[in-house]
């Protein structure tokens, strides 16, 4: 019979679902808990090959994980909400649950033909009241241990999106969802879940993650995070007789002394209270500051550009009055958007002293000074008081001592890490928990009251927040009587993010979010699957709410994933018209003469490697590829072609040499079916022929080969490449002994038992043609729920080795002889070989080396 994916496919697919094959259990006596977990889909409505790729990476360890005796959990969900849901269902004129809702589907339906093992008992979707409710639950416990905080300032404005974004959402000065739009800045008082008082934590965990974790992820959400040790120094300005003190962080207190100016942020507080009350027309000047893209503001060839306050501040060491100003190269972001300006010792301190002419003071003294330019090296302290003739090094302790005599400063840490900002003026999200009674105050929803649901009755025609339009759902009675209004901003969708993973462990609990007996069994996460763009949002997030989750007695262990896999991004060959950018998939595309020509217009077309991407429209639909090659050829290939970490370039030359592969296995099984078909006693080792030897080393070699790859971080393309040489050598096997009469008595036995462990062994990357064959070869039950084959040791070593034979140390002949050869076996028949017999006949044998199991090495004269 020819070998038929989509009838194979869709038998097996079936027998999944009818039988709930997938279904996990918490606790299964004898086994450990294995809990594997991919990150989950943003329901877009269609799945490409990046996603096939991602979700097969994940289901061959969860298939390899339970062949090899654990008790696998593998869920799924949806990260349901957010702006896209939101703007797509405007434009098809559809309310956002019912636009997310038919994705799912879709996606669902793709999934399981995808044939991976998800538990979809288990299936979560952020969008339904049952889970945000418990997002609202969080919000409040978290506000009352002051984890939540609502304060105003300048926040980063999507005019695009019409909201507000956290700072791990601006990349590069653009909107993280619309790259071409920059993002601005516009006070509004929002909600922060304070992260900050978690930094140290954060960044202590690394220590338990460095096994686990890729280093890359690691030193970003280090560098995010942004330790620095240093010194808070407070200068005082004087106004109105009224001394205000501004703060400064700085890493260099030992130039204190060479101070000649102070700058604000435009953003800063004292800008607003006292500066513009003093020069309002300063005021268009300073909003162009604020509204710079904060990255380039933050770049070292950026011009630096302020204003003159006119005011002045003293700096606390030496009483001496410098000027106020207010400078574009200073952020609320960072310390406390306060610089203490000195432009000897600091770039941009003199890039904007030189604009500005300002003072210049050296108060270290180096020996590789250079005209023009600040001098940031160690030297020696000069123009500072007390400190003069001092190491900088030194001088250090003494001014921080000074300051502290003074009650002017201290030793800090600080952090670049800032709280997490979560408001969201937009409707697809889950609703903040609070209510405002008519003078401000805030009310908490009590809990027996929620989930706080979305309203229906709303407007999207609007710009801005539709939830403001839903009367119903703004206006409510408070519980002392009061009238009150609903806060309308709902929560990132980050926060949906952050701790999905445990709701997996009880999806259907309406009481509680999850069980802390299941928490501290199932986490942390064995094997966590993603993309590494995630790494100072979602996965910062995460632990930081895990670590809330334990200090609240959720749960007792430290980090939510033990192990993270960043998986390599999909690159497509994009094909476009260069005056269209219409983009055409390979199929519509004709190569002539090593160029690209369209199909239908003939026109020569434009090739570039690209992410594939639903945006790009030059995703590979899993649906249309799997017809024609089967979805274990596009698994097979996903795997195959790269190592997890590496980006894949999609190729169907090797889908097309993954179909072929599989039809060869599929037919060395319906060829041999009266052999695999017989029960038989167990191989006699010392019945079996060279063949047979030979063939039976190769299989516990292959097993040995496999089972490593897979433990060794997930090295799948080295896995099936290893099957890939067992099949050639089982074919050849079949071709020369069992397609002839000269075989021994175990020949047969150690046929099956190669076939039997190369379909087990290739089970979890095909699982379809595995439970197919699987069935063929007589057995009861599914492979998904067999053991993995188990290598012996002595059978990976051959019984016979080659030993070169040598005459005065040339290589003259070789042997085939037994592993187990004594010195003098070896030197008896090396001097009985025909060839070397000749060689020394008439010569005088001076001696015999023998080196065991190398050569022997015949001198003569």
């Amino acid at each position: 019979m020819e070998y038929s994916p989509s009838e194979i496919e869709k038998k097996w697919s079936k027998k999944w679902e009818e039988d709930s094959v997938f279904k996990s259990s918490n606790y299964v006596d004898g086994k450990p808990n294995y809990y594997l977990l991919e990150m989950f889909a943003y329901p877009s409505g269609k799945l490409h090959a990046g996603h096939l790729r991602n979700y097969t990476l994940g289901d061959a360890i969860a298939r390899y994980k339970k062949m090899k005796g654990f008790n696998v959990l593998h869920p799924f969900g949806w990260d349901s909400f957010g702006l896209p849901a939101e703007n797509a269902a405007i434009d098809h004129g559809a309310m956002p649950e019912e636009w997310t809702a038919k994705n799912i589907e879709n996606m669902k339906r793709q999934l399981k033909l995808m044939g991976i093992s998800y538990d979809w008992d288990r299936e979560i979707a952020t969008y339904k009241k049952e889970y945000y409710k418990f997002n609202q639950k969080f919000f409040i416990e978290m506000y009352k241990k002051g984890l939540v905080y609502k304060k105003k300032s300048y926040v980063n404005w999507c005019p695009d999106c019409n909201t507000v974004l956290a700072n791990e959402q601006v990349e590069q000065g653009k909107c993280w969802r619309h790259g071409k739009t920059d993002v601005i800045q516009k006070e509004l008082s929002q909600w922060y879940f304070k992260i900050t008082k978690y930094a140290q934590e954060l960044l202590d965990g690394h220590e338990e993650l460095r096994e686990g974790w890729p280093e890359q992820v690691l030193a970003m959400q280090k560098n995010w995070i942004g330790r620095s040790e240093g010194t808070s120094v407070e200068f005082n300005l004087n106004y109105n007789g009224e001394n205000i003190p501004i703060t400064v962080f700085t890493t260099r207190v030992d130039t204190l002394y060479g101070v000649t100016y102070v700058v604000l942020a435009p953003e800063h507080e004292i800008v607003e209270k006292v500066v513009l009350k003093e020069k309002p027309e300063l005021k268009e000047q300073i909003d162009s500051m604020i509204n710079e893209d904060k990255i380039s503001r933050e770049a070292a060839d950026k011009e630096k550009t302020g204003v003159d306050t006119g005011l002045f501040v003293v700096n606390p060491v030496n009483n001496e009055k410098v000027p106020l100003y207010i400078g574009n190269y200073v952020l609320m972001d960072y310390g406390t958007g306060a610089v203490m300006a000195v432009p000897a010792h600091d770039e941009r301190d003199y890039a904007f002293s030189k604009k500005y002419n300002l003072p210049i003071r050296q108060v270290i003294k180096g020996e590789d000074e250079k005209d023009g330019c600040a001098y940031t090296g160690k030297g020696t302290m000069i123009n500072s008081e007390e400190f003069n003739g001092l190491s900088n090094v030194e001088a250090k302790e003494g001014i921080i001592n000074k300051l502290v005599s003074l009650n002017k400063g201290e030793k800090k840490v600080n952090y670049r890490l800032h709280d997490w900002l979560i408001s969201r003026q937009r409707y697809w999200g889950t609703p903040i928990p609070v209510i405002y009674d008519e003078e401000g105050n805030i009310y908490l929803e009590e809990e027996k009251n929620l989930p706080v649901e979305l309203p229906t009755d709303i407007n999207f025609k609007i710009k801005g927040n539709p939830i403001t339009t839903s009367e119903s759902f703004k206006h409510v009675v408070l519980p002392n009587g009061k009238l009150g209004r609903r806060e309308t901003d709902t929560m990132d969708t980050f926060v949906d993010s952050s701790w999905y993973y445990l709701r997996y462990l009880d999806p259907k609990n309406p009481n509680i979010p999850f069980d802390k007996n299941d928490a501290n069994s199932w986490t942390p996460v064995s094997q966590y699957i993603g993309g590494v763009e995630h790494a100072v949002m979602h996965l910062l997030y995460a632990r930081f709410f895990h670590k809330v989750f334990c200090d609240l007695g959720y749960l007792s262990t430290n980090e939510p994933f033990k192990r993270l896999l960043t998986q390599g991004m999909v690159l497509a060959n994009s094909y476009y018209s260069s005056k269209e950018r219409k983009y055409l998939f390979e199929k519509d595309v004709e190569l002539k003469n090593g160029k690209a020509y369209a199909k239908d217009t003939n026109e020569e077309l434009v090739v570039k490697m690209e992410k594939m991407s639903k945006s790009k429209n030059n995703g590979l639909d899993p649906e249309e590829l799997t017809k024609e090659y089967g979805v274990d050829a596009a698994r097979l290939f996903t795997l195959f072609a790269a190592p997890p970490e590496k980006e894949l370039e999609w190729n169907m030359n090797g889908v097309m040499g993954a179909y072929r592969f599989i039809s060869r296995i599929y037919n060395i099984v319906e060829e041999t079916g009266e052999i695999l078909s017989k029960d038989y006693d167990d191989i006699d080792i010392e019945k079996r022929n060279k063949e047979d030897e030979n063939l039976q080393r190769k299989v516990h070699k292959t097993i040995k080969k496999v089972t490593e790859s897979m433990e060794d971080n997930f090295h799948f393309n080295t896995a099936i490449a290893a099957t890939m040489e067992l099949l050639n050598e089982i074919s050849s096997y079949k071709q020369n002994v069992l397609d002839k009469s000269e075989k021994s008595s175990e020949s047969n036995k150690i046929f099956k038992e190669a076939v039997v462990s190369m379909v087990l062994m290739i089970s979890p990357f095909t699982p379809y043609i595995a439970e197919e064959l699987w069935e063929k070869l007589g057995n009861k039950g599914y492979i998904y729920n067999a053991k993995w084959p188990e290598y012996i040791e002595k059978l990976t070593h051959s019984s016979e080795i080659t030993m070169v034979i040598q005459v005065n140390g040339k290589l003259r002949s070789e042997m085939q002889v037994s592993a187990n050869i004594s010195k003098e076996e070896a030197e008896k028949l090396a001097l009985e070989n025909e060839k070397i017999s000749q060689l020394i006949e008439g010569k005088t044998i001076v001696k015999v080396i023998v080196v065991p199991k190398k050569l022997v090495n015949v001198v003569i004269r």
